[in-house]
């Protein structure tokens, strides 16, 4: 494969920001990062004096975008998604599944499954690392987008026969539950065992149930905040024991919607940034700008650039990874931290953090270059180029 040099480049780590480097890249991995001025010698040569670079981002829970629903889309439609999100930065995804059919399940996950083994002969565009179950176990009082007809209890003990499983044996396997309902706490044991990646979500459970949920396995919280039962000084639910618990972290949608921007900085006060990871939770009209679309059976309408379905919930965004960067920027977060939230956490919560999610020696290089606005100039998957707007 050819060798690719980055030349003065602005590097963004968790830990710090570095100007004037050369980061050389072959066979897909980083392989060098010096100071510019090293004489360092490639096939191919891109400048980034204008643009900073970061970790390639990693958006964990995505339903779609541009037209196409996880939840419907064959390998094709899955990699129409992945080129879109490689124009805004996102290097891997996991196609977030909502509530379904056993069927409707099963068709999905046959096509995630071929995506995962064809995507490396295709197109450069970001990566498939998993899949991310949203329910079905879920509180139906808490439902928000989802569809309660298809939510299940862990009542007979054989229901997790209905979530069919990716065949690649490297997938991620991320599930949202709620532990108060019937069974809940001993289907996150459960979930566990089998290496299931199990997040708190769609919630009304009390601290107690809470406490019982995190000793059998759950130390994560989905779209942290939206979806579980309000703070309340004499009833803290989820909210309030997912800010206090330091070995919890949590996932956010910061488009300013979901979760007014003065929260999430009293959020990264209380958590700060090593524990709080950013997700776009994008749903099939993202890129589509605004109007009427039928999703999930219902018509969900999006009007300056906020969704609504026909209960009147929000019903996802319509934003990628790369727009909860530049807000999280606008808010005064250190490009630092904002690199924690968008690439290192959520590859540690995947478990593949000695891979991926830093700009280091050794790793994947899954890059992203960012102008002064924000707007993405290059990303690369595995040193290839997936978009340059240079």
């Amino acid at each position: 494969m050819k060798t690719l040099l980055l030349k003065n480049a602005t590097a963004i780590s968790p830990t710090q920001k570095t100007k004037n480097l050369s980061i050389l890249i072959e066979n897909g991995r980083i392989i060098e990062v010096s100071p510019e001025g090293k004489n360092l010698k490639a096939d191919e040569e891109i400048g980034l004096s204008n643009a900073t670079l970061f970790a390639g981002f990693i958006d964990i829970h995505i339903h779609g975008a541009v037209g196409v629903d996880a939840n419907e889309a064959d390998a094709d439609g899955l990699h129409k998604v992945a080129r879109f999100l490689a124009r805004s930065g996102v290097t891997a995804w996991l196609p977030t599944l909502v509530p379904d059919s056993e069927e409707n399940y099963l068709r999905a996950i046959e096509a995630i499954d071929e995506l995962m083994t064809t995507q490396h002969e295709r197109e450069p565009a970001a990566r498939i690392l998993g899949v991310h179950y949203e329910g079905p176990f879920v509180n139906q009082a808490q439902c928000g987008a989802l569809r309660p007809k298809f939510f299940k209890t862990f009542a007979r003990g054989d229901e997790l026969k209905t979530l069919p499983r990716l065949k690649n044996l490297n997938a991620a396997h991320l599930i949202t539950l709620a532990p108060e309902i019937e069974g809940g706490v001993e289907l996150v044991g459960e979930l566990v065992k089998q290496g299931w990646i199990v997040s708190i979500g769609h919630t009304r459970a009390t601290v107690d149930v809470l406490d019982r949920a995190r000793e059998a396995g759950a130390q994560h919280m989905t779209h942290f905040m939206n979806a579980m039962s309000p703070l309340h000084h004499r009833a803290p639910g989820p909210i309030g024991w997912g800010l206090v618990n330091d070995d919890v972290t949590c996932d956010v949608i910061a488009d300013g919607v979901h979760v007014d921007p003065l929260m999430l900085k009293l959020l990264l006060r209380a958590k700060s940034s090593a524990r709080v990871s950013l997700i776009s939770d994008a749903v099939a009209p993202a890129g589509l700008g605004d109007g009427e679309y039928k999703i999930w059976g219902e018509t969900i309408s999006v009007i300056n650039g906020r969704t609504s379905n026909e209960r009147g919930s929000i019903a996802g965004s319509v934003i990628t990874m790369r727009d909860a960067v530049r807000l999280m920027l606008s808010l005064g977060v250190a490009a630092e931290d904002v690199a924690r939230m968008a690439a290192s956490n959520p590859s540690r919560l995947l478990d593949i953090d000695q891979d991926s999610g830093s700009i280091e020696e050794g790793k994947r290089a899954d890059l992203t270059a960012l102008d002064d606005e924000g707007n993405v100039r290059l990303t690369l998957v595995g040193g290839r180029v997936a978009f340059n707007g240079l």
